[in-house]
């Protein structure tokens, strides 16, 4: 079986990361989809074919559509999730699949969500210390999503609070984090800082122009950051593939 450093090496390509996340489904409902990216097989395709360093899914997406592009692209397998109706002062995201289904499945990595400051913070970091004690014992790296949000979070974006978030994911044991973008070099410098050997990678964040977007990711990646988890503003673009060479040129450039 695979070590935990091997599975690390084919998330982080050259030590720089592009995931390519369709968790969206179960996050924020089909108002995000279309006739074409509703149906998984489009987005595994895109996936496969633009050599993303990993695909972040639910369970039932895995256990439906990945047969066909095994191999083709690391597996990041979602452990948790939570629907968009459940308001947001009382975030949680609840375990839906075990360390155990990612291992049948071929995970080299599985996600984990966690909302800072949440009033649930202490069950999700209770949960999330059992799975990475798990993933310890079979060698699977952690990433965790890291988003600061609840009654308690006036500003999910404020700098402080991404940059607390990020060192919270270091304290829990996470090999990388996920977390939003700050809306600066300066203080997404802050955040990366704050999360030390712990990788910070950005989320894409809701569909942008091509401009903002790329923008966006070369300032993440001055910033110190290893790489973007990206879906909308991939497999909503109407030609994917190019958007995709065009993130890939700038993650895996030097800054």
């Amino acid at each position: 079986m695979a070590g935990h450093k091997t599975r690390l090496s084919r998330i982080m390509r050259n030590g720089r990361v592009m995931l390519l996340a369709m968790d969206q489904g179960l996050e924020h409902g089909p108002v995000d989809f279309n006739e074409k990216n509703i149906n998984p097989d489009y987005v595994l395709d895109i996936a496969a074919k633009g050599g993303f360093t990993g695909l972040a899914i639910q369970k039932g997406i895995a256990y439906k559509y990945l047969e066909n592009y095994a191999g083709q692209v690391p597996l990041v397998l979602k452990l948790n999730g939570k629907t968009n109706i459940v308001p947001k002062d009382e975030a949680y995201s609840a375990p839906v699949a075990t360390v155990k289904e990612a291992i049948k499945l071929g995970a080299d990595a599985i996600g984990y969500t966690i909302y800072v400051g949440s009033p649930n913070e202490a069950k999700m970091f209770h949960e999330f210390g059992l799975i990475r004690a798990e993933c310890e014992e079979y060698g699977i790296p952690t990433i965790v999503w890291a988003y600061p949000r609840g009654k308690y979070i006036p500003d999910e974006k404020d700098k402080n609070v991404v940059a607390y978030a990020a060192r919270c994911a270091l304290e829990l044991g996470a090999d990388i984090v996920k977390v939003n973008y700050t809306g600066s070099i300066e203080s997404f410098k802050y955040v990366v800082q704050a999360a030390q050997k712990c990788k910070v990678i950005s989320a894409g964040g809701s569909k942008q122009t091509d401009e903002e977007f790329l923008a966006k990711a070369k300032e993440v990646m001055q910033a110190g950051a290893v790489g973007f988890a990206v879906g909308r503003n991939v497999w909503q673009h109407p030609h994917p593939l190019e958007i995709t060479e065009k993130l890939k040129k700038i993650i895996f450039s030097q800054y």
